[in-house]
């Protein structure tokens, strides 16, 4: 087999492993229990286009992932956590390809387009994003496809307009993913960085490509909103006024919040550090165009997420694409010329790899120590676990020792599947919280005697994941809609006891059960716990 399938295929095989192997080990999160009930009541609910979390409007969040994962619920049933998380793996594995791809299409070289897709699928945010059911990696994967298009139809003169249809649909389909969150965070820096380093030669005969793409773009991307906004304008109104001013005055950080990004890189926090020392790599690597393109990449991708005064560590995943390839740039040019290093140089990496053999050497005893009141239990995946990351963590070392960076590359990607295979399924043996009572069991009192039941002020998205249906509110803004039942089942907070009988003090209320969905034992989140009140009306 030519070289070029099985850089390709070994990358698919990586992903495959890095992406799809135990996806259901991890419980559900508040992210994903948003977006799993959306998806479910566009099934049960038959919502559709009109999306709805907990039967009340969603469109904070365009429906395409959404749609995605309700097909995948169709197909392998609404409780199977693997088919839920399938589409956002997919999408992780579309994003490994096209920095393969789009590495290999600006710079000619397979092997440091490989060494780059590695990078990117053992990097940290995108090999989470890839692995959970929230949208940011559905975004940002239509979008790195529509960037591939759009360099295609900045630097190829064949089939201009076919590719300028496509790059449009790709480019509706990530707005149609999270809205212009991409267009913002990872086409304006691509944009940004070729102007500046190719400086858009040629571009007289591209326009009308170029004007089908943005035509198509419009087209697509407007689709569903318009179709809301005409059908369901006060909904929409509202909702759009409230996520205007989040983006103001909610989660507000200083301009230097992202200036760690490096770090959301995770295993390859160092060498990532390293590609963006310019003075010191320039001269260094294979293709200095290709490195100051995504040197300014992804500077400018930090930038402009810098700029906007909402911040999340998760809104760096798109800077981890470039980020990816200027590594790769790094890690090239040390497989070409490490044994002829200065001794200088050298120490960087040496302290790189050895951290993470020392991790994988330290492991056993860590492991045990922390583990070891359930060890009955999970006993042979540590087993596993502990012989693969030593095995690994001596290999490196032994390599390191022989100059032999290639083989310590590999082998660090080693350390993240092994962890995945063998370290994942421990995770989801452990024990739970012993206190833990799901919302379920609301069900055995409703079995009994059948009566509404009511959550008191808002609602918890993990609680309606967990009960499968949706939960109404008592409170209702400044209204309270009581029902007109003798008796119904009350969800209250412990915050809002007082209220509650202030409100409820012309009935009988008695509380019946407690319902706590912390799942790690020394953790306790308020929002994750309530009580369960029998509300009844005082007979005359």
């Amino acid at each position: 087999m030519r070289s070029k399938y099985n850089y390709f295929l070994l990358l698919f095989m990586v992903c495959i492993a890095i992406f799809f192997v135990n996806l259901d080990a991890i419980m559900v999160n508040i992210m994903e229990a948003r977006n799993f009930v959306t998806a479910r009541e566009m099934i049960n609910l038959d919502h559709w286009i009109f999306t709805t979390l907990n039967n009340e409007p969603r469109y904070e969040k365009p429906p395409l992932p959404t749609w995605l994962t309700a097909i995948s619920m169709l197909i392998f049933g609404m409780k199977n956590l693997f088919a839920l998380r399938l589409p956002a793996a997919i999408m992780g594995t579309i994003t490994v390809i096209f920095i393969y791809k789009l590495g290999l299409k600006f710079t000619a070289n397979r092997k440091f387009a490989f060494i780059a897709g590695l990078i990117g699928a053992t990097s940290f945010y995108i090999l989470y994003s890839g692995r959970d059911g929230q949208w940011d990696i559905h975004t940002h994967a239509w979008m790195l496809m529509a960037i591939y298009g759009l360099y295609k139809i900045f630097t190829d003169e064949a089939n201009k307009f076919t590719n300028g249809v496509i790059t449009g649909i790709l480019l509706g389909c990530s707005f149609l993913s999270k809205g212009p969150v991409s267009m913002y965070a990872l086409l304006l820096p691509f944009l940004i960085a070729y102007g500046v380093v190719y400086k858009y030669r040629n571009l007289k005969d591209k326009w009308p490509a170029l004007l089908i793409m943005v035509l198509v773009a419009l087209a697509v991307s407007a689709s569903w909103s318009l179709y809301v906004y005409f059908f369901d304008t006060q909904a929409v109104a509202k909702i759009t006024e409230k996520e205007t001013g989040r983006w103001l005055d909610y989660n507000t950080r200083p301009f230097y919040y992202y200036w760690s990004f490096v770090i959301q890189s995770g295993i390859w926090t160092i060498p990532a550090f390293v590609s963006l020392l310019y003075p010191y790599l320039k001269n260094r690597v294979f293709d200095k165009t290709g490195y100051k393109f995504t040197l300014w990449w992804t500077l400018a991708a930090v930038v402009l997420l810098s700029i906007i005064p909402e911040k999340k560590s998760r809104y760096l995943l798109p800077v981890l694409i470039p980020l990816a390839l200027n590594t790769g740039f790094y890690i090239e040019y040390l497989f070409r010329r490490f044994d002829m290093m200065r001794k200088k140089e050298k120490w960087v990496v040496y302290f790189n790899f050895s951290l993470i053999a020392l991790i994988g050497l330290a492991f056993p005893v860590i492991g045990f120590y922390l583990l070891k009141d359930q060890f009955t239990e999970i006993w042979p995946w540590y087993l596993l676990i502990s012989i693969c990351l030593v095995s690994i963590g001596t290999l490196i070392f032994y390599y390191l020792k022989k100059n032999r960076i290639k083989p310590v590359f590999y082998l660090t990607v080693w350390f993240i599947i092994c962890i995945i295979f063998f370290g994942f399924p421990l995770v989801k043996q452990l024990e739970l919280n012993p206190e833990y009572k799901s919302i379920s069991e609301v069900d055995r009192y409703l079995e009994e005697e059948p009566m509404p039941l009511y959550e008191y002020n808002g609602f918890t998205p993990e609680f309606i994941w967990e009960y499968g249906q949706p939960i109404e509110s008592l409170k209702n803004g400044e209204t309270y809609d009581i029902p007109e039942n003798d008796k119904f089942l009350l969800l209250v907070s412990e915050e809002q006891l007082q209220e509650m009988k202030e409100v409820l003090a012309e009935f009988e209320i008695k509380k019946i059960d407690e319902i706590n969905m912390n799942t790690q034992p020394n953790t306790h989140r308020e929002r994750l716990h309530r009580n369960l009140f029998l509300i009844s009306r005082k007979s005359d």
